[in-house]
């Protein structure tokens, strides 16, 4: 088994490779702009450095946010395009499971949550379970102040983790504790840990059936909506030959 996880949902983007012995290789993309440029290289980069090549590949893992939406579409896209061209199965796992997994060992009430930009967060709740977490209700926008008030509603002790947490630590830190380091970046490494036994008991998603968890359109889509213009997300993202030659 190699599994390739690709999580591109933050301004932490990262891609890892997961074997039968655990972690194989890895890579963090500290950016927010230029996946489509960069993300295949990083693939290729961290397959070269482990000493593997691509076509080694039985599945892909990937994180499908919600999250930032240009990076998150590329990813998916990058994603779906390599288990086409490799035909092997694909995986995805939501981002905000991702993070809530990072911290899976507390006994606390886990509230994960992503900055969705325009003073908002894209939420979910979690408690520990066996062998991970359970989340507790959708996924969710939230305003940091609702959120706060729906967690104490819950009148239990809760962590929250996530860049979102922490970029609204002024209205979540007050009631609750807030994860810091790099448990608050969903990571691909957790994405392949999670995605392995889907993998094992052949629980995989329909290639055409796998998409980017948005939970809300894109300051782009509103803004052309109301120019009477449609936008058509991509489905796939054009890998160069070059660049799937030099995968041996």
């Amino acid at each position: 088994m190699l599994i390739l996880g690709i999580e591109t949902s933050t301004g932490a983007s990262s891609v890892s490779f997961w074997s039968d012995h655990g972690r194989v290789g890895g890579m963090t993309i500290a950016r927010e702009r230029g996946h489509v440029e960069i993300l295949m290289p990083a693939v290729l980069r961290t397959l070269e450095l482990a000493g593997l090549s691509i076509d080694r590949l039985t599945g892909v893992a990937v994180g499908l946010g919600p999250g930032l939406f240009t990076s998150l579409r590329v990813g998916v896209a990058t994603a779906k395009t390599l288990a086409q061209v490799l035909d092997v199965p694909i995986v995805g796992i939501s981002s905000l499971d991702l993070l809530a997994f990072n911290v899976r060992f507390t006994p606390k009430l886990i509230c994960a949550c992503v900055d969705a930009r325009r003073g908002e967060v894209f939420a979910a709740f979690y408690r520990q379970a066996q062998g991970g977490v359970h989340r507790l209700n959708d996924y969710s926008t939230w305003e940091p102040k609702a959120l706060a008030a729906e967690a104490i509603s819950r009148d239990e002790d809760v962590l929250f983790v996530g860049n979102g947490a922490v970029v609204y630590h002024d209205e979540l830190g007050e009631i609750g504790e807030v994860a810091t380091g790099s448990s608050q970046y969903p990571r691909a490494e957790a994405l392949c840990e999670l995605a392995a036994p889907l993998f094992a008991r052949e629980e995989t998603t329909p290639l055409a059936l796998l998409e980017p968890l948005y939970v809300r359109r894109s300051d782009a889509e509103i803004n052309w909506e109301r120019r009477g213009v449609v936008i058509k997300r991509p489905d796939r993202v054009r890998i160069s030959k070059k660049a799937m030659e030099g995968r041996a």
